[in-house]
């Protein structure tokens, strides 16, 4: 929160006086109508403001006073001092102010509010030096206890208010800081695995096909270069998550060759939708993994995605085993682990994640998550890729 402006200060404090001064000056006036000797509102209103609006000049300063000097507990005995010492000067400035003016003081010869320097009768400049003194002495307690006191209170208040929001903003802050660190060590988590998963796969081949190897090393390429362009983003679009998604199953292709079909049925409108980076490719490895893996042929994973009631839904089905004979496959997955936990951090509670059996053979995973359109620039790789809703199915 940015500290409060000097000109707000000296205009509120203008404009509370003089409030106070116009209340006060009604009051007396009402006051004296009941009275044989009533007093013109004018009179009244000129009076209250002489002894009340020569407050404003003060006030400012008072508050820059009690803002720069707080009373702490550790420090309460010296600033008390301190403060008596502002509470002294307060009133003499203030009595000073107020006796120039043409009610500085009630003078009993006269029986009229005269000025201390301007005699009224000899129309001429003349300092009553005498009645200083016996005017601060009047006006101590008054000014000190019903003024200076109040004001300084303002301003702790103030200073109280500020530093309380500057310390929830720092929270906030930090805990901001706090949830990107975590996302990004998720993040960081699933890309070794998937990596030692790939290379696992390619040092596998190479005994058997090397031009397979190969050609699983050059889409392993593909895809750490994006990876790279897309280092220390955690959202992105569903779009850009697709390509980033095609380059792995052509790395899944060239291993699994005919056992593994692929079909996207991406829903147009959702390709703009920010999703987390390193969504699907988590999820499609579990299905790939203890799916696809299993069978001998005719495997298929079907990537769909719409979005329903303000809610982005994704579901990654197979048609392998399903979930009854490999049972671990729904808690034990690394992927899938780390997939729920940046979901809790991004969304909290606005999300579901479901793995199910489905009858008949195969499982699906379903994700739930706010739908949101991508905001902001992006960058010209996003822009200029191709769309993937064109990519229905792979075969």
């Amino acid at each position: 929160m940015p500290a409060t402006r000097p000109w707000l200060i000296w205009v509120a404090s203008f404009g509370v006086w003089s409030f106070v001064a116009l209340a006060a000056a009604l009051t007396i006036y009402e006051a004296y109508r009941s009275t044989s000797t009533p007093m013109p509102f004018k009179n009244a209103l000129g009076l209250e403001l002489c002894q009340i609006l020569t407050y404003a000049p003060l006030t400012p300063f008072v508050f820059a006073f009690a803002t720069r000097y707080p009373i702490r507990r550790e420090n309460w005995v010296s600033r008390f001092l301190l403060y008596l010492a502002a509470g002294l000067a307060f009133t003499a400035v203030h009595v000073a102010l107020r006796c120039v003016t043409p009610w500085g003081f009630w003078d009993p010869r006269y029986r009229d509010w005269r000025s201390a320097i301007w005699d009224s009768s000899a129309h001429a400049f003349r300092v009553q030096w005498s009645i200083l003194p016996r005017q601060f002495l009047y006006g101590l307690v008054d000014d000190i206890a019903e003024t200076f006191v109040p004001i300084v209170l303002a301003a702790h208040a103030v200073s109280y208010n500020r530093r309380l929001r500057e310390r929830e903003i720092r929270a906030i802050q930090l805990e901001g800081q706090l949830a990107k660190a975590r996302l990004q060590a998720l993040k960081s988590q699933l890309q070794p695995h998937f990596l030692f998963n790939t290379m696992h796969s390619i040092s596998s081949l190479m005994l058997t096909d090397i031009q397979a190897a190969d050609q699983m090393m050059t889409r392993l390429g593909d895809m750490l270069r994006m990876s790279l362009n897309s280092a220390g983003t955690q959202i992105t679009t569903l779009n850009r998550e697709v390509e980033f998604l095609n380059c792995y199953l052509e790395i899944e292709k060239v291993r699994f060759a005919e056992r593994l079909n692929t079909v996207l049925d991406i829903a147009p409108e959702t390709l703009d939708a920010s999703v987390p980076h390193l969504l699907l490719q988590p999820l499609v490895d579990n299905a790939v993994k203890h799916g696809i893996s299993k069978l001998h042929s005719g495997g298929q994973i079907r990537i769909s995605a719409r979005s329903q009631d303000d809610q982005l839904q994704i579901e990654i089905r197979d048609n392998g085993p399903g979930l009854a004979k490999y049972g671990s496959r729904a808690s034990t997955g690394v992927g899938l682990r780390i997939t729920r936990e940046r979901l809790e951090s991004l969304y909290g509670q606005d999300h579901s994640v479901e793995l199910l059996s489905i009858p008949g053979g195969g499982a699906v995973a379903r994700v739930c998550i706010p739908f949101r359109l991508q905001t902001g620039d992006i960058n010209r790789d996003e822009r200029d890729a191709p769309q993937p809703v064109e990519l229905i199915a792979h075969r």
